[in-house]
């Protein structure tokens, strides 16, 4: 039995060719160097060369030559055990990477600011999930601002924001378009509109959330809100949604809140829409340029696609019930047009109002 010469210490993995290893394991997989180069495509001389050259590197004999074939030495057995748990997570590993690669796995992060209640955001971070489900998705709450920043550091992938006038040297595709609803609290006597101007909030308490204020918003309130004679109180508060709806039906204070909130009930509220000019936000996707993962270009060429299919049939649902549907005009946002003719076809179907807690809200995105 032969011995290969103790080397004088530990091997070096660099100095070792993975080519060698595959091929060794090949011989103690048929315990031939024949059956080993036919199996492999090679000269038997070749991989009897490469087995030699990993003994002597290795500093160990790891298979007894026979006649008839070899067998493994005890640590050639234990060497071949590793060697192939080792190939093993290699493969997993490049299998992995290739799936990462294609955008079918990984991680993306996601800023909102809208409710996820019904609509735009929520169709596509579904529609996402179920064609993706090994990519997780992280969800950041905050303010347009805060949003943005957090791109600027990579620290997010995406975010949809309202107000995209801070971007700077980000990329901005805007896509949908939400209408702007006052919550009031039960009892009101602002309920009793079917639907609400500007001027009528001028007189009262109105409660915002912080992140929500975003400029453009901001500017929308002290332009419509202020007056000689009669003025909003605005108190912004750091709080969540759902806290916000509270307060309104404690009374506290009346709020404006997006479309796509309107679709989860609240008890003790009435949701009512705003009239007039500014009444609908923009809302827009925020990302990094040189962002490349492939997770984020799949999510990103997805929302892209929605909001066009969003658009035709927007497009489409205006072309059918307008009388002047040939005359060239300006495309609405996303979701605009089409939903203020819903809107509208429940006011003249002149339903009593009703509160958000049950009863049918009348004020419901899917309303036929």
């Amino acid at each position: 039995m032969s011995r290969r010469k103790p080397s004088s210490g530990p091997p070096d993995p660099s100095a070792i060719n993975p080519i060698s290893i595959k091929q060794a394991v090949a011989v103690a997989e048929h315990l031939s160097f024949r059956a080993a180069a036919r199996a492999l495509g090679v000269r038997h001389s070749a991989v009897s060369r490469r087995v030699c050259t990993l003994e002597e590197k290795l500093g160990v004999t790891l298979f007894e030559r026979h006649l008839t074939g070899v067998t493994l030495t005890d640590a050639g057995d234990r060497f071949f055990q590793q060697a192939r748990e080792g190939f093993a997570h290699l493969d997993c590993a490049s299998r992995t990477a290739a799936t990462a690669g294609r955008g079918e796995m990984g991680q993306l992060r996601i800023g909102i600011l809208s409710s996820m209640g019904a609509g735009f955001l929520r169709d596509l971070i579904q529609s996402f999930c179920a064609v993706h489900p090994d990519v997780a998705i992280q969800i950041h709450e905050a303010g347009s601002a805060d949003h943005i920043s957090l791109v600027r550091k990579r620290q997010l992938d995406i975010a949809f924001v309202p107000d995209a006038g801070e971007a700077g040297d980000c990329d901005v595709a805007p896509l949908w378009s939400e209408r702007l609803f006052v919550v009031l609290p039960e009892g009101h006597a602002l309920t009793h509109h079917k639907v609400i101007e500007w001027r009528s909030l001028r007189n009262q308490h109105l409660i915002i959330r912080q992140s929500n204020c975003s400029s453009a918003l901001c500017e929308r309130l002290v332009k419509h809100l202020s007056g000689r004679a009669r003025t909003a109180i605005l108190h912004k508060v750091n709080v969540g949604r759902e806290t916000v709806m509270h307060l309104v039906a404690m009374g506290r204070g009346v709020s404006l809140t997006s479309e796509a909130t309107i679709a989860t009930p609240f008890p003790g509220v009435v949701f009512r829409p705003l009239a007039g000019v500014d009444a609908t936000l923009q809302f827009s996707a925020v990302w990094w340029p040189k962002n490349g993962d492939p997770a984020f270009r799949r999510f990103l060429s997805m929302a892209r696609a929605l909001a066009k299919q969003k658009r035709q049939m927007s497009n489409h649902g205006m072309a059918r019930h307008s009388p002047q549907s040939g005359a060239a005009g300006t495309i609405a946002p996303v979701w605009t047009r089409q939903r203020q003719e819903r809107v509208s076809v429940r006011l003249a179907s002149d339903v009593p109002p009703v509160s958000a807690a049950g009863r049918g809200r009348p004020w419901r995105r899917n309303v036929p």
